[in-house]
């Protein structure tokens, strides 16, 4: 989990930050996947991960239109990624440019996603005031209880 802010060279190469690749298993090191995101962003998976993902992909019905439109477009651009000895890997142009990442980029972790976002949409993305977080929390968590006597 974490927000890392990292740089990419000339050659769309960046370093898979030291504080994330210690939170990931040692087999899955060398085995990632990077594809697009819900939004503008995209997303890293191990590959596990990846192949989890794949499965539940396996189990929409390819005779309907909008379960092979979404597996297309789930899968278009997904791309292996191997890092170098200096813990480099190189992001797809066509990927880079679906996220708008140009010269800086965040890697946001939490749970098992890690999410590659352009720095200004990241930001703007998490420009949201107390009261609008307060309200999302309220319509999103809102149902579940806490736990206490009053539920």
């Amino acid at each position: 989990m974490g927000e890392f802010e990292v740089k990419l060279d000339d050659k769309g190469r960046v370093v898979l930050p030291a504080g994330l690749k210690k939170q990931l298993p040692k087999d899955a090191v060398g085995k990632l996947v990077v594809n697009r995101g819900f939004e503008k962003c995209l997303t890293l998976y191990t590959r596990k991960d990846w192949d989890d993902e794949l499965r539940g992909l396996g189990s929409l019905n390819h005779f309907n239109k909008k379960h092979r439109m979404f597996i297309r477009q789930f899968s278009n651009g997904a791309t292996e990624i191997q890092l170098d000895n200096s813990s480099r890997m190189l992001v797809p142009k066509k990927l880079c440019e679906y996220a708008e990442i140009k010269n800086e980029a965040i890697f946001y972790a939490y749970g098992n996603r890690i999410e590659i976002w352009s720095k200004h949409l990241y930001e703007d993305m998490m420009d949201v005031d107390a009261d609008d977080f307060a309200d999302l929390a309220e319509d999103v968590m809102g149902n579940l209880g806490n736990g206490g006597d009053d539920e």
